[in-house]
């Protein structure tokens, strides 16, 4: 029980940004890879809106991608985790944007 009661009392063990080269780095890096890693599927938006077909995606796999971003985001908003906020942050837009592009023009649920 002991182990349990620490995990909600433990805090960031460095400040951010690190105090070392390489992990400040590195936190950079993810920062970098948290919003290019959305962007990628502006490509797949672009098609959905301007073509107007969605009938090759599944609605219920891209709506469930959305709704597991939330939690992600209220976990880094809780541990003020900013790589974390931002990533789910985009990854949220992007998969409700993908999510409303399947209701106007996609097909169904599978």
């Amino acid at each position: 029980m002991r182990a349990r009661h620490h995990l909600h009392l433990r805090k960031r063990l460095e400040p951010y940004p690190a105090s070392t080269t390489w992990k400040r780095f590195l936190d950079r890096a993810v920062i970098f890879v948290g919003i290019v890693g959305p962007l990628v599927s502006i490509p797949q938006i672009a098609k959905i809106y301007i073509y107007h077909d969605a009938s090759d995606l599944a609605l219920i796999t891209w709506a469930t991608y959305a709704l597991f971003d939330i939690p992600w985001i209220v976990y880094g908003i809780a541990h003020k985790e900013t790589p974390i906020i931002i990533t789910y942050t985009l990854w949220l837009v992007v998969n409700t944007t993908v999510v409303i592009g399947i209701i106007l023009w996609g097909a169904g649920l599978w």
